[in-house]
């Protein structure tokens, strides 16, 4: 099972999620309704709705939760490992909220890349999965930009807030998480990023 500990990155820190993380995370929530779209809960009318659920995601069991936070900065979000089948040694990241300010940034994308190394380096699974709604373009394009590979749409597979969406499947295998961990290693180097933050290399899979 996942280990509920702080991930330190270069440009971004995982820390077990928790109420204490609130404050800084109904910044964010407040001011980005929109980016609720594609998640069961949210958006929220006041503080206290958004404490509910945190207090909620935060005591999972079996759904272990992380803030996502820049290394010098304020948080900014939360992703979880979920569906942990370690039975078929199957696991996945999912219930992934990200605000707009960190959307599309190296810390957003280290902060995947750090949960996908403890579930394929640490953890040793053999398959790991991203599931989105398929109508969620900004979803789909994270996956195949982290490495993940298509597998798949189940066509009108869920209701979520009352929308019949189809559920889009992708996974790396074991075998293909060496180079995966490699292109996104070097992609995320200091030295591909100007003083404005901007990538010198685009990130690419073989």
């Amino acid at each position: 099972m996942p280990k509920r500990a702080v991930m330190q990155g270069q440009s971004a820190v995982l820390e077990p999620l928790g109420l204490h993380h609130c404050d800084a995370l109904w910044e964010q929530a407040s001011a980005h309704p929109d980016s609720f779209n594609y998640l069961r809960y949210g958006p929220f009318a006041n503080k206290n709705a958004l404490h509910d659920v945190v207090s909620d995601l935060s005591s999972r069991a079996d759904q272990p939760f992380w803030a996502v936070r820049l290394e010098s900065g304020p948080t900014l979000g939360w992703l979880s490992i979920c569906d942990i089948d370690t039975a078929n040694g199957s696991i996945e990241i999912g219930s992934i909220w990200f605000s707009p300010t960190l959307q599309g940034t190296r810390a957003a994308r280290e902060a995947i890349f750090m949960a996908m190394c403890h579930c394929m380096d640490d953890l040793g699974y053999e398959r790991l999965v991203w599931r989105c709604q398929a109508e969620n373009a900004k979803s789909m394009r994270a996956a195949q930009n982290l490495g993940f590979r298509h597998e798949g749409t189940w066509r009108n597979a869920a209701v979520v807030k009352g929308w019949q969406r189809g559920v889009a499947w992708f996974s790396i295998l074991k075998s293909e998480w060496p180079g995966r961990r490699t292109a996104l290693s070097e992609w995320l180097r200091a030295e591909n990023f100007d003083d404005a933050g901007q990538q010198r290399s685009a990130l690419r899979h073989d």
